[in-house]
């Protein structure tokens, strides 16, 4: 079967849209790349800094409420009709959550073929990058360095301190075509 879902799970400035991009690149077939930024970019201005939808703390943190997270299910069901439609999908991620946030995703893409990759990326490392970036709250690559694997089964995962975003890309591009392949079973298989 071919992988029809590849999820990059990291937190803020961890590297994960980089990584999309090269995929994009390097991928033989076109795949679209999907992630929270664009949901956020997609709400109205107002639910952006809203008790109902999702708001940044001057710390880094954030918290969502229940407009957000009824927009983020449909989000999530959409993406995953989209890969049930033919379409071959890039999930660019934050689970906030941890373990409860993949849970959610793992029911919506329940029968597809899916690639769970955590991007890992030194705090201090994505802290220099939020900073250099100049478009996120200062804080949050720390706040969510951790976090958002805790609990997190991954197939694979990269490290973007250690390793320029084509670098992994290539690795998890390898990782596709080997399952594809029918390849070896690799951790986190189902």
């Amino acid at each position: 079967m071919a992988v029809q879902v590849i999820v990059l799970n990291g937190g803020s400035s961890s590297g994960k849209s980089g990584i999309a991009r090269c995929l994009q690149a390097i991928l033989p077939e076109p795949w679209l790349t999907l992630g929270v930024d664009t949901m956020i970019e997609a709400m109205p201005v107002a639910m952006r800094s809203s008790e109902a939808g999702i708001e940044f703390a001057p710390d880094g943190g954030i918290s969502v409420g229940p407009e957000f997270s009824r927009l983020d299910a449909a989000w999530i069901a959409g993406v995953a009709a989209m890969a049930r439609a033919g379409a071959r999908v890039i999930v660019d991620e934050v689970f906030l959550g941890g373990a409860a946030s993949q849970e959610r995703w793992m029911r919506a893409l329940a029968g597809l073929d899916v690639a769970w990759v955590g991007v890992r990326c030194e705090a201090a490392v994505a802290a220099a990058r939020e900073t250099a970036r100049g478009d996120r709250v200062a804080g949050m690559a720390v706040s969510q360095a951790e976090i958002v694997h805790q609990g997190v089964r991954y197939d694979l995962e990269v490290d973007t301190a250690k390793a320029e975003a084509l670098e992994c890309a290539r690795v998890i591009a390898r990782f596709v075509e080997e399952r594809e392949r029918g390849g070896r079973a690799l951790p986190g298989d189902r």
